[in-house]
This record gives C-alpha cells, sequence and structure tokens, in this order.
C-alpha cells in the first residue's frame, strides 16, 4: 500500500495495488475508488484535509486492538 498527499491541490490517493484500473466508483462528490480486476487499486479523496478526511487518525478502540 502507498499513499499520497498533494498539499497544494489537497488530495489523497491510497494505492493498493498497480493493477491497471477498469472501473471508477464515485462514493459522492470527492471519494472515487479504482477498481482492477483483483478488486480495489486506489481509493482517491478529493478536498481530503478540507472534508475531515486527512491527516488519517485512528480512534482510541482501534489504537487498543
Amino acid at each position: 500500500m502507498k499513499m499520497q498527499y498533494d498539499a497544494e491541490d489537497d488530495i489523497l490517493v491510497i494505492e493498493f495495488n498497480k493493477g491497471k484500473i477498469v472501473r471508477d466508483v464515485s462514493l459522492g462528490w470527492n471519494v472515487n475508488v479504482g477498481m482492477t480486476a483483483n478488486g480495489v487499486g486506489e481509493i482517491v479523496v478529493l478536498d481530503a484535509k478540507a472534508a475531515g478526511l486527512f491527516p488519517l487518525e485512528l480512534s482510541k478502540e482501534l489504537k487498543a486492538a
């Protein structure tokens, strides 16, 4: 997995594998999931910081696990 954040454009890209994207699925106006033949290839979040999705923070429950 690879994560990149572009502060200038406020875009977060989470790459799960380098497979060719064969289909895009929008989960709202600012979240796009790129599907490969083997599943999720990447997730792109527009206005990530403005939407409160970056920086990523784990809940107390997840941190304790």
